[in-house]
């Protein structure tokens, strides 16, 4: 797989689910088609692996890892930048809180509702600070691992030492899957699903594996596929080495049933696959904490255009 395309590796996955999935059904009462365990490996030499098949925004998905990266659990941050990838699970909560009726998911009402709410969480502190904190979710897991003895662990900022200091560790590793959180990460957010990573030193490169438990093929895994390789060039840059691979392993690898019609629009532009885009990072940046959304540049993307799908809550 290695040296083929984003696109390739990903149009070759959809049509593996559609081919060989089993009808699961799910948490969302939604539905799948489903196989288990899969692998796509992406040399981030070749170009930046951002699908051309169709539009992604990239925008969110910087804002999103910046926000894993420091550590926020609040939704008030992706509120303020406009990232509205994470709404629906703390609003549903937030109506679950306070026993008010759940309109129909997507729906207009459910939308209008939400849109309210957060507007909310961007105006009113006291209301962020009750209704926007998703729990212990990524950030604080990466961050502030809880020890027994009231501790915390900064995972991230230990796995960079490592990689620093130790690169032929097979130590380098970050999980947010804490077994004693998972139930409190349920109740505004969700237990993480892109749960652990391992990183990899040699010959002067560096490379990242990301175990994602459950991928939302067609929504999400574009996302994750961009957001750890942004990631693995970041930590790289940080640690003075050069990117390697990212690669990308999924457990429970599902497409959902209202997802069936928008993976065939995007399986029949395979004949206008386009050029990988670039990434170029600000080198002046050194450290997890400095880096902001203007340090990202995206070069030459030319994707098809967006496909729009609704989200299973």
């Amino acid at each position: 797989m290695v040296g083929k395309h984003v696109d390739e590796q990903y149009l070759d996955l959809l049509e593996h689910i559609k081919t060989h999935g089993a009808t699961k059904t799910d948490r969302t009462g939604t539905g799948t088609k489903s196989v288990f365990g899969y692998q796509m490996r992406f040399n981030l030499a070749d170009g930046f692996p951002l699908l051309t098949t169709k539009k992604v925004p990239i925008k969110s998905i910087i804002h999103e890892l910046l926000w894993f990266m420091r550590g926020d659990t609040n939704l008030k941050y992706l509120a303020d930048n406009n990232v509205h990838i994470w709404d629906e699970w703390p609003y549903k909560a937030y109506l679950k809180r306070n026993n008010m009726p759940i309109p129909e998911i997507n729906g207009a009402e459910w939308t209008a509702g939400m849109k309210e709410f957060v507007e909310k969480i961007k105006t009113d502190e006291a209301f962020a600070k009750e209704y926007g904190n998703l729990g212990p979710i990524y950030g604080y897991q990466w961050r502030s691992w809880p020890t027994p003895n009231g501790g915390h662990i900064d995972q991230l900022a230990q796995v960079i030492e490592q990689i620093k200091k130790t690169p032929d560790s097979r130590r380098m590793i970050v999980s947010a899957w804490n077994v004693a959180d998972i139930e409190e990460m349920s109740k505004a957010g969700l237990p993480p699903c892109h749960c652990f990573f391992q990183f990899y030193v040699a010959d002067g490169k560096l490379s990242c594996q990301l175990y994602q438990r459950s991928c939302d093929t067609f929504l999400g895994v574009p996302f994750n596929i961009a957001s750890y390789s942004i990631f693995t060039m970041m930590i790289a840059q940080i640690a003075g080495l050069q990117p390697g691979e990212f690669v990308w392993t999924g457990g429970d690898v599902h497409l959902y049933q209202n997802h069936l019609e928008q993976v065939d629009l995007q399986l029949s532009r395979r004949n206008d696959i386009r050029p990988l885009p670039k990434m170029k990072i600000n080198p002046a940046k050194m450290k997890i904490e400095d880096f902001t959304i203007d340090d990202f540049e995206l070069v030459d993307y030319n994707p098809h255009e967006g496909i729009k799908a609704p989200i299973a809550v």
